[in-house]
């Protein structure tokens, strides 16, 4: 009887050393930067990957000038993009005419340099979820290869990309 009360005490006592929280600590997002949008300022998170995964599928299509994916890849309703000498496009239909132009004009090739996944929460309460991207372009213009350096700024909404613009500039040689 001794042993099973010393047992019962040394469990008990165990059990009550362990660190048995009955809530899971959450873990609270770090804030990355900001974002300002209509004057208001807005802390931005680090996103989630599977953006990065459209992106990167997005901008292979571009390459294989693959004109079915980047359809496919497009949100199917307010699809928008801009470029960067002014250039506003939208929806899926201005943008493959857009690009059967501009892929016969200069043979674009885009090398990735980075990609970064990135949200927030706007005043609305709804999640946007962008990618921004860095990518060295090259082009053939009237026969001469020309580089440039571009950063995109992408919005994938369930998996599509919605809206994104384009900055550039030379690459000085």
């Amino acid at each position: 009887m001794k042993k099973i009360m010393l047992l019962s005490a040394i469990s008990l006592l165990m059990l009550s050393c362990t660190n048995s929280s009955t809530t899971e600590a959450i873990a609270v997002p770090k804030a990355i930067g900001f974002d300002v949008t209509e004057g208001v300022k807005t802390p931005l998170f680090g996103g989630d990957m599977e953006t990065v995964a459209v992106w990167e599928k997005y901008i292979k299509a571009h390459n294989e000038q693959d004109m079915e994916t980047i359809k496919g890849l497009n949100a199917e309703e307010g699809f928008k993009a801009y470029g960067p000498r002014g250039e506003f496009i939208d929806g899926t239909e201005a943008h493959v005419a857009f690009l059967n132009e501009w892929f016969a004009n200069n043979n674009p090739k885009w090398v990735t340099k980075y990609a970064i996944a990135n949200e927030f929460t706007n005043k609305d309460g709804v999640l946007r979820k962008y990618v921004t991207s860095g990518h060295e372009l090259t082009l053939t213009v009237e026969g001469k290869e020309v580089k440039v350096n571009q950063v995109h700024d992408a919005l994938i909404v369930n998996g599509k990309v919605q809206t994104f613009y384009v900055n550039e500039r030379v690459i000085a040689e």
